[in-house]
């Protein structure tokens, strides 16, 4: 559920919520303070007096990494939090919250499941949002009408998702290169999961992982130190203590290439390529992070950009990215072509990637992705919504508290030659699987190289 402002409240309270995400915070780097709760939640603060909002993320270490053989119960579990809590219906919790103004919304992914508020920091309305807050965290009902009617919600979305040609490629990819590792299977869960889940395992679920020490608080917002220690003990003080998730087992290295296609109906095919990249805290981090925005993260600038699209007019969007999380996460390229340029685009991508493998970047792409790179980094933290998102990244992977003060340096400090042997250890485009979804009839397995 994400409740919103309606109407009917007070003009200066939506103001104040659609501008939060624009307005600038401070022009230095955060002041990021951090302590441990006694019962064991760890916590990330920015104090940010410039507007008076509060933005609280809580961040369990409860996503579909945890499901355990049941895909989907991880997500199940986190929606069924706010839809109702201390006695509370979905309904109810939904008008009390916009009657204060206020957001209150939930999200799982692979590894995390988060639940987040933001509301007006003035006592009127902050206590009574953060009480919502601590009853949906601490409190569910775990109902068994809501279980029911959000499966049944959860089927109809699985079922529209095998209609989306990129969504059907997304799955076959995490189940291709990760196979039996926790992160191959799909955070959704399948038909079949989904109907076998039981309230008693999302019950037993919760109870394991909504605990103290399996979550991370990040607080952005007006007020002080004091004023967060009191937040975070209102809203996580009766959870159990409990223990922290258990670590992820190391992705295995890929031995093959592979190449999968699959018909589907739509006039564009969508392309992924891609294999496992590499972690939060790699310590090859910033000079794949750097090389990748010069072959296909810099949008417009990027070499896979101006190879397949500006040259050969082959694809509108193509694109590659890193996303590291606790083990390797995916590295992918991707693009969407006619489904009459398939061999030819894929084959383009792939050369211009072996060729950036085998020679690295120039020196001219180098100074120019440090200078886009390092640039364009404060305004992803010139908000509080931007502040609080790499809050929660810092805390929930363990990096270090001056992050995001030496994140330019560590970007300068970058060179062709690191680039090149970051790429050449960790980058194989001899085993990357290959994805290939959409077509209206079967297309050649032969992969054509460009002249």
């Amino acid at each position: 559920m994400n409740t919103r402002p309606a109407g009917m409240l007070p003009g200066f309270i939506c103001r104040l919520l659609l501008c939060l995400s624009v307005v600038p915070a401070a022009h230095a780097m955060p002041d990021i303070q951090h302590w441990v709760t006694d019962n064991g939640v760890r916590v990330y603060f920015v104090p940010a007096p410039e507007l008076p909002m509060i933005d609280v993320n809580v961040t369990f270490a409860a996503g579909s990494v945890r499901d355990d053989g049941q895909p989907g119960l991880a997500l199940m579990t986190n929606t069924l939090l706010d839809m109702g809590a201390a006695g509370l219906t979905a309904d109810e919790i939904a008008t009390r919250i916009e009657s204060l103004g206020a957001e209150l919304s939930t999200s799982s992914l692979r590894e995390m499941a988060t639940v987040s508020l933001r509301s007006l920091s003035d006592k009127s309305h902050l206590a009574p949002a953060l009480g919502i807050l601590a009853d949906v965290i601490s409190r569910p009902n775990l109902d068994k009408e809501d279980f029911e009617r959000e499966r049944e919600r959860r089927l109809v979305a699985i079922r529209r998702s095998e209609q989306s040609p990129s969504t059907v490629a997304d799955y076959r990819f995490f189940q291709s290169v990760y196979a039996e590792h926790p992160y191959a299977h799909r955070v959704s869960g399948t038909e079949e999961s989904v109907k076998a889940l039981k309230l008693d395992a999302v019950k037993a679920f919760y109870k394991r992982y909504y605990v103290a020490r399996n979550a991370v608080v990040s607080i952005v917002g007006d007020l002080d130190r004091k004023a967060a220690g009191a937040l975070v003990e209102q809203i996580t003080g009766a959870l159990p203590e409990g223990e922290r998730a258990a670590a992820l087992p190391p992705v295995p290295l890929l031995k093959q290439a592979e190449e999968d296609r699959t018909l589907h109906p739509s006039t564009q095919t969508h392309v992924l390529m891609g294999a496992p990249g590499m972690h939060r805290g790699d310590p090859d981090y910033f000079p794949l992070y750097v090389g990748n925005h010069i072959l296909g993260g810099g949008g417009l600038v990027s070499r896979l950009y101006e190879e397949v699209r500006e040259q050969r007019g082959l694809s509108y969007s193509v694109n590659s990215y890193f996303s590291p999380m606790e083990q390797d996460g995916p590295y992918l390229l991707s693009l969407q072509t006619r489904n009459d340029q398939v061999d030819e685009a894929l084959a383009v991508m792939r050369k211009t990637l072996r060729d950036f493998v085998d020679k690295g970047p120039t020196e001219d792409e180098l100074v120019a992705a440090k200078k886009n790179i390092t640039g364009g980094f404060p305004l992803r933290i010139a908000s509080n919504s931007g502040i609080i998102s790499h809050l929660n990244m810092i805390g929930f992977y363990d990096l270090p508290l001056d992050y995001l003060d030496t994140f330019n340096d560590k970007v300068t400090a970058v060179t062709q030659q690191q680039i090149k042997d970051a790429f050449q250890r960790r980058v194989s485009p001899q085993t990357m699987v290959t994805i290939i979804v959409g077509g209206e009839e079967q297309v050649s397995s032969g992969i054509a190289e460009p002249d």
